[in-house]
């Protein structure tokens, strides 16, 4: 079987660790994006994708020129007639849309109806939101934990005689996984919150906690959820507080709040790029390189539900070969002006 081909949103290029820079197991693709004078997208892929295996590394969260790239190249792989298409989404947007609420959107399902329509064939992401936000995909979704990432950091920071909390119930099985991954013997505690329609209102202790506490979840956006938990923690007697999540957005204000609650650090991975930037120096960024390679071992195996499962597949290391399309003439690097 020949090695899948992987091709990169821009942006998304550094997340590709540097193990993956031969050959065998993956081949870099390479695509370009321009836009015709309308504003209409337009891709074109150099080399030939027929009967292979292509994955489309990208997101499909805001700005939205990022969705319409995946699914624009998905359509143009599977078109030239790529065997299977997989779409790696380290971060999967429009997941925390999980629910059918009457006259609301299911940001969801309509993600998934998009990929599929473009050729999708399987998905695969870090940390999904919920399994019932996967269930509402038509393709498989795997999704690779992020458990060994953080739990490598609390055991080299000698973080492992802490309270580990989860800020709503939701993080529940992050939190254990994280607490199996560090061999941490405490047990873990979890925040009750209560929502109206402007956000958390109020968050409550569940258990007891030390004065050094662990809180792990999935996304840090406004940091509402993690401003509530770590005011409910410091009631509680806690001291000092590390936020390990995995996709660090950082959007607006409120979570600068943190610091001043006892946070010391959050930890956050690459999965959105920029992560680091956007929250300044108290944040610390994991390279997903390992989780990337997990993936990729998985595609290359033929085995995507190993993707579940990235301690079948750790310490498993893959390299890529460059491939190089045709080069362009010199007037079609980018679409023809049309009328």
């Amino acid at each position: 079987m020949s090695a899948p081909i992987v091709f990169c949103l821009t942006e998304y290029r550094p997340l590709l660790p540097r193990e993956l820079t031969g050959r065998s197991a993956a081949a870099l693709g390479s695509c370009e994006f321009a836009r015709f004078p309308n504003g209409e997208l337009y891709v074109r892929i150099g080399g030939p994708v027929a009967a292979r295996v292509c994955v489309v590394l990208g997101s499909l969260a805001p700005p939205d020129e990022q969705i319409v790239s995946v699914l624009l190249l998905a359509h143009t792989l599977k078109r030239q007639g790529a065997q299977r298409v997989v779409a790696l989404l380290p971060y999967l947007g429009y997941t925390r849309q999980d629910r059918a609420d009457p006259g609301q959107s299911l940001g969801a399902a309509w993600a998934g109806d998009l990929l599929q329509a473009a050729g999708v064939d399987q998905v695969l992401t870090i940390d999904v939101h919920s399994g019932q936000a996967a269930a509402c995909f038509p393709m498989p979704v795997d999704s690779l934990s992020p458990a060994a990432l953080f739990a490598d950091v609390l055991v080299r920071r000698g973080l492992t005689d802490v309270s580990v909390v989860a800020p709503d119930e939701g993080a529940l099985e992050r939190s254990d996984a994280v607490i199996r991954a560090a061999g941490i013997r405490s047990r873990h505690a979890r925040v009750r919150k209560q929502r109206d329609a402007d956000g958390v209102t109020r968050s409550s202790l569940l258990g007891t906690v030390t004065s050094r506490v662990v809180i792990v979840d999935d996304i840090l956006d406004t940091g509402g959820t993690l401003v509530s938990a770590c005011a409910a923690l410091r009631r509680a007697g806690a001291q000092e507080i590390f936020v390990f999540v995995t996709h660090g957005l950082f959007t607006g204000q409120r979570w600068r709040e943190l610091p001043a609650l006892g946070v010391q650090r959050i930890y956050t991975t690459d999965s959105i790029p920029g992560a680091g930037e956007r929250g300044g120096d108290i944040v610390e960024v994991l390279p997903i390189g390992r989780l990337i390679l997990d993936a990729f071992a998985a595609i290359a195996g033929s085995h995507p539900e190993q993707a579940a499962a990235p301690a079948r597949t750790a310490g498993r290391f893959s390299v890529i070969e460059e491939i190089e399309g045709p080069a362009p003439a010199e007037d079609s690097s980018l679409p023809a002006d049309t009328d």
